[in-house]
């Protein structure tokens, strides 16, 4: 292919794949099914993964009333017996409040499963939620799917492009309500927000930015030897398609996302960040990424940087910023906001609850009183909290707005608002962060095919090969 006609490839994709993207979803829910549901129109829920944020997922489930839940699945017997007395104190004493409470109220009889191959043979379930460490969320949602289940998997999607794309194929071709759960989607505050960029309410934008900051120094997740787990921990099915590797105590539960093989800070904080920035400047995918990330202060286990500041180049010239910080502290943003773009007539910031803009001053050689700049705006919204990430309030979780929207789209059969084909999109952004972090180089993204165009071994690594008998393909 020519390089002109190449770029307009590109070009005429980034602009209309977020409406092929829907069309095809409404397709799907014209040609699906309702789902067969249970009585009264109740729609029963089965868990797979509930340790810390399974179980505020699953609190969150119980609110609604239209909601039975059927069965439960861990690895870990403490987890699945919700049973806290019965937790290693090991777990309790150095997880504290990211080791889950467990005193849910079930009003009826709750099935339990080891292995979730066994949850999914039910007929009686309508949706699964999957909840479980990353790297089991593709293999989960699409065995889910062609068990003929609704899917509600939390974010990250997965840890690969690869994985991803055939998430999508498989909920496509059963017809499945597929729902990630990427908290913000749920807020109305980023849909005014976004329409004042596209707008040109602050000009045109040249950057955005935003930051994860959590100060671990000294001891980060620690230094542990390797141990047998507890003995009602399956270590062999948490491994599940990864590559086996002993136990120690500061990977699982809670701690694997600080290790490469099952997830990532880009992948867990990231997910967020670069989902608002390219909802707020309407951004489908990147067209290069580029990390600049070193382990250099922590000397933990981790296999992940300490510091890092991942560059995204879009199709409009623009760059969205994502600084991932775990050895220092304090704001990066005016007014302690969560993330603002920068255009050439004012700033939008997005704070714990609602928006602001702040009017551009004119620079060197330009006149103050010819050059036009943003009106001053400020929108607070009592009902938003953390929009951004998403974080709980007064006991629940922003997550609540998109379960909502899940359960009333597996009785209407409507996309959902952060359906498959959108969290993937967002995925691919933390999928090449981390790939840039492992190549030291910037990875230039053909969005069309879906390949890494300028480094041979840095493609590969859109995807991996699972250990047996686990597979997605």
């Amino acid at each position: 292919m020519k390089k002109a006609e190449e770029s307009t490839t590109r070009r005429q994709f980034l602009q209309n794949s977020a409406m092929i993207a829907t069309g095809l979803t409404v397709g799907l829910s014209k040609l699906g099914s309702r789902s067969v549901l249970g009585a009264n129109n109740r729609i029963r829920i089965g868990f797979i993964g509930i340790g810390n944020q399974g179980s505020n997922l699953l609190r969150n489930f119980m609110t609604h009333e239209n909601v039975d839940i059927v069965a439960l699945c861990d690895v870990y017997e403490p987890y699945l017996l919700r049973d806290r007395l019965k937790v290693d104190k090991r777990y309790i004493d150095e997880l504290g409040g990211n080791c889950p409470k467990m005193d849910e109220k079930f009003t009826k009889k709750v099935a339990r499963y080891k292995d979730f191959r066994k949850l999914l043979e039910r007929k009686d379930i309508d949706a699964v939620v999957v909840a479980t460490p990353d790297h089991w969320h593709a293999a989960m949602t699409i065995m889910a799917c062609q068990a003929g289940k609704d899917v509600y998997v939390e974010k990250p999607l997965c840890p690969t492009v690869y994985e991803g794309r055939r998430m999508i194929e498989v909920a496509k071709k059963t017809n499945r309500i597929v729902q990630v759960g990427i908290a913000a989607r749920g807020s109305a505050i980023y849909d005014e927000a976004a329409a004042l960029v596209r707008d040109g309410k602050i000009g045109q934008v040249s950057i955005a930015r935003t930051y994860r900051i959590n100060n671990m120094y000294p001891n980060g997740i620690g230094n542990y030897k390797v141990e047998e787990p507890p003995k009602d921990f399956d270590w062999d099915m948490w491994l599940g398609p990864r590559e086996y590797q002993p136990y120690q105590y500061n990977i699982a539960p809670y701690r694997f996302r600080w290790w490469r093989a099952y997830s990532s800070q880009n992948g867990n904080w990231g997910i967020y960040a670069f989902d608002a920035m390219r909802r707020l400047m309407g951004v489908e995918a990147p067209v290069a990424v580029t990390a600049h990330a070193s382990k250099s202060i922590l000397k933990d286990d981790r296999t992940i940087p300490d510091t890092s500041e991942i560059i995204c180049d879009v199709a409009s010239g623009a760059k969205m910023i994502f600084g991932m910080y775990e050895a220092n502290s304090g704001p990066m943003i005016d007014g302690n906001g969560e993330i603002e773009v920068r255009g050439t007539k004012g700033n939008l910031i997005i704070t714990g609850r609602g928006y602001k803009v702040i009017p551009s001053r004119p620079g060197q050689f330009q006149d103050r009183g010819s050059v036009e700049v943003a009106e001053a705006v400020e929108k607070t919204s009592q009902t938003e909290r953390n929009i951004s990430t998403g974080s709980p309030t007064e006991g629940t979780s922003r997550g609540g707005d998109i379960i909502s929207d899940f359960l009333d789209c597996i009785q209407t059969r409507n996309k959902p608002k952060c359906d498959i084909e959108t969290g993937h999109r967002t995925n691919v952004f933390t999928c090449l962060a981390n790939i840039s972090e492992v190549v030291n180089s910037r990875v230039e993204w053909d969005p069309v095919n879906e390949s890494i165009t300028n480094n041979v071994e840095a493609n590969k690594m859109l995807r991996y090969e699972y250990r047996k008998p686990w597979t997605v393909d």
